[in-house]
């Protein structure tokens, strides 16, 4: 076990055999109190997101967009992402016990989109490929 978490660590850049050991660590208790929460990697960075569904701050930042709540936002909100209503519960539990960290996600989504609002050609060109007509 010890070698393949070297290997892993090997090939992340930047990471050593103890953060990753205390990354997998945190996750797995989090899945453990979570059940039916994932970890993913993306452009922002590792995050919390339902198993095959959105990531943990899609469904929170939904939530206090719609005017509902209560039982009826939970039910809007698995209408929307096309989820059983527990799945949905399952990541206000998640939220609950992390706010900071999904409150953190929101506020870094929200600034992206408006930089793509008020840069517009820029996040379409930032990067990757780009396909010429």
């Amino acid at each position: 076990m010890l070698a393949r978490l070297r290997q892993r660590a090997n090939a992340m850049t930047g990471a050593s055999v103890a953060g990753l050991a205390q990354r997998l660590i945190d996750e797995g208790l989090r899945m453990a109190d979570h059940p039916g929460v994932i970890f993913k990697d993306g452009p922002s960075g590792r995050r919390a997101a339902l198993a095959y569904g959105p990531d943990v701050w899609e469904v929170i930042k939904f939530l206090r967009e719609i005017d509902e709540r209560g039982p009826a936002a939970i039910d809007a909100a698995a209408e929307v992402f096309a989820l059983d209503s527990s799945r949905i519960a399952t990541a206000i539990s998640y939220y609950g016990d992390y706010a900071g960290e999904i409150d953190a996600e929101i506020a870094e989504a929200d600034e992206a989109s408006a930089r793509a609002e008020y840069f517009p050609g820029r996040a379409r060109n930032s990067g990757g490929c780009s396909r010429r007509t």
